[in-house]
């Protein structure tokens, strides 16, 4: 990946094929398990909403930690647009693109920091459509941009150690989960998509 690539396109399709599958949850869903094992799908919705009201905050500028999940019993789907209207316009302007963005643990690019996201974006679309049974057509540029993203950012071995360093970085009083288990193996001629979540630890769908 260039420095001159442009990452909002990519992540706007990321956020459009999470909005499908948030549309597609049915209310007898919401407290089923999800691969996120201390989320069950209702958490998964508030955890993957303030994602993107957390990348619409970096956009304008504003601390990424001052975002934090809201608890809902409905009303994702309206909520999921809102926040992507919201991140379109805060990284409008191209300049967003090279601010620096701090993150608790680290500094990165606000380019880099759309790549992560797009990750986050497209690991929990696809823990919230195994867990309500959707197949969503994956986007295979979306996936490529997010498995490279996480690859420079997560390690294949010692990720656990990685992990627990960046923990130490949170505001006190977040709590601790893991969201990363060690890599699975995954055939190189896996789907993309499988690929990208065995990295992350999960065991893709059969």
């Amino acid at each position: 990946m260039t420095d001159s690539f442009d990452p909002r396109p990519v992540f706007a399709r990321a956020v459009a094929i999470g909005g499908d599958v948030i549309a597609g949850v049915k209310p007898d869903q919401l407290h089923g398990p999800t691969p996120c094992t201390e989320f069950d799908v209702s958490v998964l919705l508030d955890h993957l909403v303030m994602v993107l009201e957390r990348t619409a905050a970096i956009g304008r500028g504003e601390p990424a930690m001052s975002v934090q999940p809201v608890a809902r019993t409905d009303g994702w789907a309206d909520a999921w647009r809102a926040a992507a209207h919201a991140t379109r316009d805060a990284w409008s302007d191209e300049a967003t693109l090279d601010r620096k963005v701090e993150l608790p643990w680290t500094t990165m690019p606000g380019a880099d920091l759309l790549r992560l996201y797009t990750s986050e974006v497209t690991v929990h679309t696809w823990d919230l459509a195994t867990a309500t049974g959707q197949r969503p057509v994956w986007d295979d540029e979306v996936v490529g941009v997010a498995f490279a993203a996480m690859q420079q950012q997560l390690p294949a071995e010692g990720r656990k150690a990685v992990i627990e360093e960046a923990m130490k970085h949170l505001p006190p009083g977040t709590p601790i989960v893991f969201p990363f288990a060690d890599a699975v193996e995954v055939p190189a001629s896996s789907p993309p998509i499988d690929r990208l979540v065995g990295w992350t630890g999960r065991v893709p769908a059969a």
